[in-house]
């Protein structure tokens, strides 16, 4: 079965057919730069992080391409807010939200690409636009003419005059049209810009992605993804504008990932219920929030809040459990036994099913639902008397494969203990044998306070980090 992707633009799901083989070309918007970024930011960074993962984990070559926005209203007034230049505001949260996409297990883009390293291509483009007569100049600020791209609105699947009621964009005294938008905004007094054939000013938003995309991608990609609020007007206007710039497709599947309530309420600001990921990863393990974000599809909003996030953790904690079992069988397994061939046929089906669910529109809700399934059939398997080398390193590597494309790989940090922290654990293993068990009751409080907590199971002594 080949891979299916709902796709925004045609509003029902697609086979996946990359414009050349083997390769896939994706772009994902990324953050505007002038803070932290919430946990509704971070979930399309996750979400399309772990669509990266699977398509790669089905054997496609993938460039993706990531974006900041370093120049903008909100930057601007923070930096004078804050007393800094742009660009050391912009330089200090593009670090942070490195920190934060890697602690939440995302990888980097293969190009992160900044506005202000494309000024000129981004003049370029706006120039073309202008002379095609789908943009004119007005006081020292260029817009777009929107009524005069044919398609405009067929992302959002409204007409346009549909989406001028619905907009409710004050008619502007520069605009020929309220639905225009800027592609170059002239300079205001004090403001970071830079020169043009219109005056002195800096880009619009839309035009930027616009611009990095056809840079760093060509005039046309596989995939363009972002969050569900970015389809209108700045996923609308981007194909207005390349579509018009290059006469080609700008993308030939959308992809949007659905909104993050806070306790069954729209997260804002004037709710005061803004999250932080900076904030709420010192208290809640970065791993157990991709997981729980993951644990439902993409497309569908998400409902955060302690009890749900707390059922993430514990279903993570389950996995894990009978992932370090099974490594900790491993060491005492033999290679042969009666019904390898039927456990091991068990194992593969559970791969197979956890490909059909991301295949169907990377469906990581029911991709970890065959999580579950793998994590209680290893179970299930280490009750028998005599496992095999065979079935378990089988278990292990499928485990690996799977939670790799989730971005929740397991770490052997059993191998990275301190090796003082080694001998208490022998320590403890042989006070037990000698019924020491107030020496042994000691080293594991001492353990404890060093954050190693031991379980003792029927498989012998486990640990983990708490």
């Amino acid at each position: 079965m080949s891979i299916q992707i709902y796709n925004t633009l045609t509003r029902k799901k697609e086979p996946f057919i990359p414009m050349e083989e083997g390769k896939v070309k994706m772009y994902v918007c990324g953050p505007t730069v002038y803070n932290y970024i919430h946990i509704g930011n971070a979930r399309p960074v996750i979400v399309f992080d772990t669509v990266r993962r699977y398509l790669e984990y089905r054997g496609y070559d993938v460039k993706y391409v990531s974006n900041f926005t370093d120049v903008d209203d909100k930057i601007i007034n923070t930096a004078k807010e804050l007393g800094e230049e742009v660009g050391e505001l912009t330089d200090r949260f593009i670090n942070a939200y490195f920190e934060d996409v890697e602690a939440l297990g995302c990888g980097k883009a293969d190009v992160h690409p900044r506005v202000t390293d494309h000024i000129e291509d981004i003049v370029e483009f706006v120039k073309v636009l202008v002379d095609k007569g789908y943009a004119y100049e007005s006081q020292g600020d260029v817009y777009y003419r929107t009524r005069k791209f044919d398609g405009y609105g067929k992302l959002s699947h409204q007409s346009t005059d549909e989406l001028k009621i619905g907009a409710r964009i004050e008619e502007g005294v520069k605009k020929e049209n309220s639905l225009d938008f800027a592609l170059w905004k002239a300079a205001k007094e004090g403001e970071i810009s830079w020169e043009s054939p219109w005056g002195a000013g800096r880009p619009g938003w839309h035009i930027e992605c616009s611009v990095m995309a056809r840079e760093h991608l060509g005039d046309t990609m596989d995939i363009h993804a972002g969050g569900q609020d970015l389809a209108f007007p700045h996923h609308e206007n981007e194909i207005a504008q390349s579509e018009a710039m290059t006469g080609k497709p700008f993308a030939k599947y959308w992809m949007h990932n659905g909104y993050i309530n806070i306790d069954n309420e729209k997260m804002s600001k004037s709710l005061g219920n803004f999250v932080l990921v900076n904030d709420i990863r010192k208290q809640i393990d970065p791993k157990v929030l991709r997981f729980f974000i993951l644990s439902v599809q993409y497309r569908h909003p998400v409902n955060f809040s302690q009890d749900l996030v707390e059922s993430a953790k514990n279903g993570l904690e389950r996995v894990q459990t009978a992932y370090a079992n099974l490594k900790h069988r491993l060491e005492a397994s033999a290679d042969l036994g009666d019904q390898q061939d039927m456990w091991m046929h068990k194992v593969q089906a559970c791969k197979e099913d956890f490909e059909v669910a991301m295949d169907d529109d990377f469906n990581t809700a029911n991709a970890i639902a065959v999580i579950f399934e793998l994590a209680k059939l290893a179970n299930v398997y280490l009750l028998e008397k005599n496992t095999q080398q065979a079935v378990l390193e089988q278990f292990v590597q499928t485990f690996d494969d799977l939670m790799g494309v989730l971005g929740l790989p397991f770490n052997d940090e059993a191998d990275l203990l301190d090796a003082d922290i080694e001998a208490l654990i022998e320590e403890r293993l042989e006070a037990r044998r000698n019924r020491d068990f107030k020496r042994s009751d000691e080293i594991r409080e001492e353990l404890k306070a060093q954050g190693i907590v031991l379980e003792d199971t029927a498989q012998g002594t486990r640990w983990k980090r708490g």
